[in-house]
This record gives structure tokens, C-alpha cells and sequence, in this order.
């Protein structure tokens, strides 16, 4: 394995790991959009879920919602925001 994969792993690993929060729901779709969106990520959107997952969980559930537009230093991280979004479950998924 070459460095840039294992520290690549290792960050993965590092925010798996802080993605675990309090609210199930938040829990959910940060799980689901780490293992299935990591390997896409950039570096800059790697840093920017790091400063995402330094909200609150009620703040960071209602941006990924959508009940809350992202201002000020969130503002950039609106197409991040939206890549999350898509990671909640839907309606059918939910019934299961």
C-alpha cells in the first residue's frame, strides 16, 4: 500500500469515526455518506466535514434538511451540504 492510501484510510477511518453522533437520524445518513461518498471526496471537502462535524447535531441536522441555509463560514460548504442530503434515506428506505 502506498502512503497516500494508507493516510488516505486512515482519515476515513479517523472520520467514520467522528460521524458517530447522538441523533439517529444524523447517524445515519453521515454513516451511509462516508462509506459510500469517501472515496470520492477532495481534500477541501474532507476538511470541510471536519468543520461540519464540529456543529451541533440539531444545527447540522437542520443544513442537511435543508430547514437552514448555510451562511457566513457554512456559506462554501453548500454543495457539500447537498452531497449529504442525498445520503438521507428515503421515504421507502424508512418503512423497511
Amino acid at each position: 500500500m502506498l502512503n497516500a492510501e494508507i493516510l488516505r484510510d486512515a482519515e476515513q477511518r479517523r472520520l467514520t469515526w467522528r460521524c458517530r453522533r447522538g441523533m439517529l437520524e444524523l447517524d445515519i445518513v453521515l454513516q451511509r455518506f462516508v462509506s459510500d461518498q469517501f472515496g470520492s471526496l477532495t481534500l477541501a471537502e474532507m476538511e470541510q466535514l471536519d468543520a461540519l462535524l464540529e456543529l451541533p447535531d440539531n444545527v447540522f441536522w437542520d443544513l442537511i434538511q435543508g430547514l437552514k441555509a448555510p451562511t457566513g463560514d457554512l456559506k462554501p460548504m453548500a454543495a457539500l451540504l447537498q452531497k449529504l442530503s442525498a445520503s438521507r434515506p428515503t421515504a421507502e428506505q424508512e418503512t423497511r
